[in-house]
């Protein structure tokens, strides 16, 4: 398979085309597999397009409508390709019959040169069949256009491990004849959450790094921003989508202000709030009216509305601690786990004091979930220190460090068993 260009990255093309292969590839691979039926040759056929466009555009000018010419690029070569071989044409016709059985194509975009069917590579990506860390390099692979090498480095792997991956994924989609379609208005409800987990679960990942020199990698926050901007625009209806994009705008919105100069990690109750993004945070709030109007809430919007609240807060003492609480119950009510339980007690340690939280989580000591979490012997750790148990509070601090897995993570739980001795 064809490699195709890092988009934004070693090739010397000009910022303006590059925001228009970000913008196009996405449609055009979803346009290539709805025409073809076949990942594999969609994506050789978009890179091929791409390389001629960095051939011909230089010298010839942007097109007026670069997605028709990078389209009818692409399908000119994948015709060729057919001809050339003639057992590779027999076997996607067959997938084509198959694909065409599936139900129709994803609606056109207002303005767009080619149809936007980008949604039935969302919900493809994010089938339920394929594994949870595949889904997530799809996505990435695909929707996002970033190469191999750019996915393996997003989830901390070797380039050779991450080609294994993304290979298994496009073999368990070709022969579970997974189909290239998005769902009918019956099947959304079931298989939407699944699409959504995948793009939150990447921005996670970015505003929480799992391991590596820093807290955060914003530029994986950004593309799952950036995809999710693209699916409200492809199911503006879908409240939970509004939801989930609010989320991640609020928190994205705090991003300048987690670090210092040295990577080092401010605390939500020492960071300088004047730095939070203004419009990011107007734009989250907006969209947390629409995830909580028209009819009972869903867990992103809930959560989005939590995040609005600690973003409209003058500081951590003014922070409105009984409607976060109230909002939790309603949360652990959609989504009963582990972590939206530890997260309530954090809350509730802020509402009702530090005993008040200590309980709730000494009820959680047994949960798997959260056995071996980090989060969870911090937040421990941290209301310990604040009634004075010192001894206990360093054990937990030192329990975190061998867990957590960021360098600024390790360095800010040293720091606190530094102050814990010094005390």
């Amino acid at each position: 398979m064809v490699e195709e260009p890092a988009v934004g990255g070693v090739s010397p093309v000009a910022a303006p085309v590059e925001a228009i292969f970000r913008e196009e590839r996405g449609r055009l691979l979803a346009a290539l597999v709805r025409r073809f039926g076949d990942l594999d040759l969609a994506e050789d056929m978009a890179s091929e397009a791409i390389e001629a466009a960095l051939v011909h555009w230089p010298v010839d000018g942007v097109p007026p409508r670069p997605g028709a010419w990078l389209m009818t690029t692409a399908r000119r070569r994948a015709v060729d390709r057919l001809r050339r071989d003639q057992a590779y044409a027999a076997r996607l016709a067959v997938l084509q019959v198959e694909a065409d059985r599936a139900g129709p194509a994803a609606p056109v975009e207002s303005g767009s040169d080619l149809p936007d069917e980008r949604l039935l590579l969302f919900f493809t990506c994010a089938h339920p069949a394929l594994a949870a860390d595949d889904r997530g390099a799809l996505t990435l692979r695909c929707l996002a256009g970033l190469t191999t090498p750019e996915v393996a480095r997003a989830f901390l792997v070797p380039p050779a491990a991450m080609a294994k991956r993304i290979v298994r994924a496009k073999k368990k989609i070709r022969e579970a004849r997974i189909p290239f379609r998005v769902p009918g208005v019956d099947e959304l409800p079931q298989r939407l959450p699944g699409v959504l987990q995948v793009l939150y679960s990447l921005f996670t990942e970015g505003y929480a790094a799992s391991s590596g020199p820093d807290l955060q990698r914003l530029d994986l926050a950004e593309e799952a921003i950036r995809l999710a901007r693209i699916l409200r625009r492809l199911l503006p209806a879908e409240r939970e989508v509004a939801g989930l994009l609010g989320l991640m705008l609020l928190i994205h919105a705090r991003r300048d202000a987690r670090t210092g100069p040295d990577g080092a990690i401010v605390l939500l109750d020492d960071q300088d709030r004047g730095r939070w993004d203004a419009a990011s945070i107007e734009e989250g709030r907006g969209l947390v009216l629409v995830a909580l109007t028209g009819g009972p809430p869903g867990p992103y919007g809930v959560q989005a509305a939590i995040a609005a609240l600690h973003d409209e807060a003058a500081d951590l003492a003014t922070t409105d601690w009984p409607q976060i609480v109230a909002l939790y119950d309603v949360l652990l009510a959609l989504t009963p786990s582990p972590v939206v339980a530890l997260n309530r007690a954090v809350a509730v340690a802020m509402r009702d004091g530090p005993r008040a939280g200590l309980a709730l989580l000494d009820e959680l000591a047994d949960q798997p979930r959260l056995r071996g979490y980090h989060p969870y012997l911090v937040a421990r750790a941290d209301l310990l220190c604040r009634l004075g148990r010192l001894p206990e509070a360093a054990a937990a601090y030192r329990q975190a460090l061998d867990l957590a897995g960021t360098e600024p993570e390790r360095a800010h739980l040293r720091r606190r068993l530094d102050g814990l001795r010094l005390s």
